[in-house]
Order: structure tokens, then C-alpha cells, then sequence
């Protein structure tokens, strides 16, 4: 079997925080939400990166959801639906992070009791039509772990992890993410510098 690192559970449902060291220009200042962690490997969405030139309704249009863009009643109370960069993988597909008031049978996978993984065309044509989750960010790709790759990543100070909490998920200010989520667990974002080691 050889020799295994004390099992710590799988880190599902929780935020991976890319360390300043990261060395993958993919992953640098990323905070991750981890949907899936097993002795199969891991998949997780980057919540923090923009995906920059396209917006929600233009990504409908793209997507050929809805004809024109006065078709999408977003909601009122909302801040837009935010289209993220969700990682390298299968970048052509939409994954819907989102919160649990809205579920579709058999496609929809809660992660845990506040967040759910949605990755078919129904739940934008929902988020269209006004009747989607309250909450949800839209990423284009995932990020993808071979089996003991993430644990073996995190061992050598790859990543650190801390619980998810909403905010960190779908907060609007997605600039913000990366320094709350080191502050979570005690770093000051201001230690970090990426300079470390170039002294």
C-alpha cells in the first residue's frame, strides 16, 4: 500500500486558498471551491477570476438559451450573475455554483446544505426566466485533480484550505476574495508577498 498521509478526510465543500508560491500562472491568487474530493481525485471551481470579456446575457445569447437580451429578467434585488473563469478544464462548459433553494432532479448535486453544483442549460434558462437559485455565479471550466494529486499539491504547500462560507463563494466583489479568504485563517495578505525568496 506504501506509506499514506494521516487521513484528514476529503476537503469537499471547502475553499482552497492558492499559495502566493504557486508557480502555476492557472491557479495564482486563486481560491477555489472544492465540489468534489475522493480516492478518485478532486474537481473544484475557481470563484475569483473573472472570465473578463463576456457577460451573463451575452453568454445566454452565445449559448443560444434565449434569442436577444430582452428576454432575461434578472433579478431585481441582484447584482448581476457573475461569468467566471471556473478553471482550465472543459472550458466551453457552464457550471452553476449555487444556492440550495433550487434543484433540478437528478442534475443538480449538493456539495452541502448551502451550496449545489448545476451544470445543464436548465438552470440558466431558470436564472433567465427570473426563476433560478438567489444565488449563483456562473463558471466557464473547472479544475481538475488526478487521484492524490490535490493532497500531494497541498502537502507541498500548494494550497491552503478553510471552510466555505457563502460571501466567499458568491460575493460580488470578486477581487476581495482572495485577501478574505487568507484573512479567514489568520494570514495577513500583506505578509504574503510574492516576491518571497527574491530577496
Amino acid at each position: 500500500m506504501g506509506h499514506n498521509a494521516p487521513d484528514e478526510g476529503y476537503l469537499d465543500g471547502q475553499m482552497l486558498i492558492a499559495m502566493p508560491v504557486m508557480g502555476d500562472p492557472r491557479f495564482e491568487r486563486s481560491v477555489i471551491y472544492l465540489c468534489a474530493h475522493s480516492s478518485e481525485g478532486a474537481m473544484g471551481i475557481i470563484v475569483n477570476h473573472p472570465a473578463g470579456s463576456i457577460d451573463f446575457p451575452q453568454l445566454l445569447m452565445q449559448l443560444d438559451i434565449i434569442k436577444s437580451a430582452d428576454q432575461i429578467k434578472l433579478p431585481d434585488h441582484g447584482e448581476p450573475m457573475q461569468v467566471l473563469k471556473g478553471g482550465p478544464v472543459d472550458t466551453g462548459r457552464g457550471f452553476v455554483l449555487h444556492s440550495s433553494d433550487f434543484f433540478i432532479q437528478d442534475a443538480t448535486l449538493r456539495i452541502d446544505d448551502d451550496i449545489c453544483l448545476t451544470a445543464t442549460v436548465d438552470i440558466l434558462k431558470a436564472i433567465a426566466k427570473g426563476s433560478g437559485p438567489r444565488h449563483a455565479i456562473l463558471a466557464l471550466g473547472y479544475a481538475g485533480w488526478a487521484p492524490g494529486q490535490l493532497e500531494n499539491e497541498i502537502q507541498h504547500n500548494g494550497w491552503l484550505h478553510c471552510p466555505a462560507d457563502p460571501d466567499l463563494v458568491f460575493g460580488a466583489a470578486v477581487e476581495e476574495k482572495y485577501p478574505r479568504a487568507l484573512r479567514k485563517i489568520g494570514i495577513d495578505p500583506g505578509m504574503l508577498s510574492n516576491e518571497a525568496g527574491h530577496a
